[in-house]
Order: C-alpha cells, then sequence, then structure tokens
C-alpha cells in the first residue's frame, strides 16, 4: 500500500527551469498573479449539488477590486484559449472565483460563463512550484495528452482538464450498464505505467479524472492526472505506482476479473513503445527539459538515496546508484524504455 505521510515541499522555478518556459513560450506577461486574489474580503464554502461541503470557498472583493480583477481574468481566459483575441471574449463574464482551501498550493479556480448560451468553462491560477511545472511539462511531452498553462513571475495559470474525478467515477460509474470494463482496465494499466516511467507520484483516485468518449462502436476511456505536486519527490517506488495505492483498489479488481499477467504485461510494453516514439518525436524539448530538471534541487537527499536504490533493485541497472538527484533519476527512468525495452515478460 502507498501511503504518503508528509506535506510536500514546494520548490522555487529555477533560473534553468524559467529559461526553458521561455524558449518554449510558456512566459506570457498576464495582468494578473496569485497573490493580487489573496485580497479578498470574505467567503462562504461552496457545497454540491447534494449538499455537501467541496472545501472549496467562494471569494468575494470589493466593488473597485472585483471590476480591475473580473476584467483581468477574461484577458488571461483570452490568452488561454484564443491567444490573446479579447473579442471572442465579447460574451464571456466571470460568474464565480473559488478557493482550495485544503490543497497544498490553495489555488483559485475561475468560472468562467457565456452570457447567451450559459455554457461554462474553468481555469486555474496557482503559486507557480517547479515540481508541478515539470510534471504538466512531462504530462505535455510524454502522454497522450496536451497540457495548455502559462507561467508569469511565480504565477501558473492552467486551463481545466476535463473528466470525471476518479473518486466519483469508481463510486458512482462502475456499476453501469454500458461500462467497458475491460477497455477501462487496459487504461489503468497504461495509465500506472506512465506515471512510474516519468515518476509521477501520488496518484490516487482523488488525483486524476476520467475523460470517457462515445465512439462508433463502444466507449473509450483515458485516465488523466490533474495534481502534479508530486512530481519526482517522493522516496519509494511504489508512490509512482498507482496500483498500491488502496483509493484505486476498485479498478485493480477490474484488471484481475478481465486480464491474466501476459495481458498486463502486453499493455505495459505496449505503452512504453508510446513513450518511446513521443521521446523520439521531441527529443530536443526532452533534452532540454532533462538538463533543467537534473540541475534543479525536487527532493531530498535521503528520498532520492532511497528512490535509487528501489529503481536498482527493479530494473537491476547500477546506473541509477550514480544518480545525484532526482532530475537524474527521471531521466535515467526515461531511457530505460530504449535501455530495456522488453523488460516485461
Amino acid at each position: 500500500m502507498a501511503i504518503i505521510s508528509k506535506k510536500k515541499i514546494p520548490f522555487k522555478v529555477s533560473v534553468p527551469l524559467r529559461e526553458y518556459l521561455k524558449r518554449y513560450e510558456r512566459v506570457i506577461d498576464v495582468p494578473i498573479h496569485y497573490e493580487d486574489l489573496l485580497r479578498y474580503e470574505n467567503s462562504i464554502p461552496l457545497y454540491d449539488k447534494t449538499g455537501a461541503d467541496t472545501l472549496w470557498e467562494t471569494v468575494f472583493y470589493s466593488q473597485d477590486d472585483m471590476s480591475r480583477i473580473h476584467l483581468a481574468l477574461k484577458k488571461i481566459y483570452s490568452i488561454l484559449k484564443a491567444s490573446g483575441d479579447m473579442e471572442v471574449m465579447e460574451h464571456l463574464y466571470v460568474d464565480r472565483i473559488d478557493l482550495c482551501v485544503y490543497g497544498n498550493t490553495q489555488p483559485f479556480r475561475i468560472r468562467m460563463v457565456n452570457n447567451i448560451n450559459d455554457n461554462f468553462d474553468y481555469f486555474y491560477i496557482k503559486n507557480a512550484d517547479a515540481s508541478r511545472l515539470y510534471g504538466l511539462e512531462l504530462e505535455h511531452l510524454l502522454s497522450p495528452n496536451r497540457m495548455n498553462f502559462i507561467v508569469h513571475m511565480d504565477t501558473l495559470i492552467e486551463e481545466h482538464i476535463i473528466g470525471i474525478p476518479g473518486d466519483q467515477f469508481i463510486k458512482f460509474h462502475l456499476n453501469d450498464k454500458s461500462l467497458n470494463e475491460i477497455r477501462l482496465a487496459k487504461e489503468f494499466v497504461k495509465f500506472n505505467e506512465r506515471c512510474f516511467v516519468r515518476l509521477l507520484g501520488d496518484m490516487h483516485s482523488s488525483n486524476f479524472v476520467v475523460d470517457v468518449t462515445p465512439d462508433f462502436e463502444e466507449i473509450s476511456y483515458r485516465i488523466r492526472a490533474i495534481d502534479f505536486d508530486q512530481q519526482s519527490y517522493e522516496g519509494r517506488k511504489a508512490i509512482y505506482l498507482p496500483q498500491y495505492f488502496k483509493q484505486n483498489n476498485p479498478l485493480i479488481e477490474l484488471g484481475l476479473r478481465h486480464m491474466t499477467p501476459a495481458t498486463v504485461r502486453q499493455y505495459q510494453r505496449e505503452e512504453r513503445a508510446m513513450i518511446a516514439n513521443r521521446m523520439t518525436s521531441a527529443r530536443h524539448k526532452i533534452k532540454d527539459l532533462m538538463e533543467s530538471m537534473c540541475s534543479d534541487t525536487l527532493s531530498k537527499p535521503d528520498y532520492i538515496d532511497s528512490l535509487k536504490e528501489d529503481l536498482y533493485r527493479f530494473y537491476d541497472d547500477k546506473d541509477f546508484l550514480k544518480c545525484k538527484n532526482m532530475g537524474e533519476l527521471v531521466k535515467l527512468s526515461l531511457m530505460m524504455v530504449f535501455r530495456k525495452p522488453n523488460l516485461y515478460r
């Protein structure tokens, strides 16, 4: 069982990481910062449709501040969605600003609504933590998912990731008659492998969503991480394998019912091959990102020593014992998709 007992330490954005973000156009000037949103006057708890406390609070600003903040948020949304073209934002307004009071980074969630058809969307404003930025960029480069985010100084702005929260999917959708259990079990195996290869930790059911897409014959599923704060921080291999979190046990049970060990190994090999293809396609970005990551501090020395021992035993490769930091461990872990393509036999 995987358990994280201590709160993760946030890490500042280093000069090499900021240079990488500038080089690949992730750094953009925006008219408002995270600290500006902290100047709210009061707040009320936000409840869901059933009346349960969401642990988010809706915040309110003075009349003068609200006009300025709402205009700035519309401009930010236009940057995320339309390259800064404000004309397409003409019918949008800021419906709500929520603050997550229980998370490590205490993000703000902005709800944008179209006043013509009441359609709505979200985006997030957070403190820029280096671990999360590396996690977002690795997800963008190595997974099937494209990540839309921008950074300005110490503020991170992220697009909303669409999907059913994993814990809600497990609670309310696993018994749906239309559920394709085999496809969902296969996707969990592939998600598990993606997290392990790039060392993304803490992927229990509250930290991922299930994106459900009807196809012409069947329904397809994609499991997408939504929390990247635990990118290559913890010191135990199990933390980087979603299969070891008890919250995910119902998905594990699907796999046990529908897949043989040989089938699981096949899907693991397939996902590693896909990661290898993505690395080849984005080799220049990966090289630059790893250079930055290998020069950065992203964890504690004892965590690094513990994890490199775990990875050495798993891969039977002494090069892991030579790694000096988490960046080097991530880099070598990624290289295993080339050096040991037949790891699962």
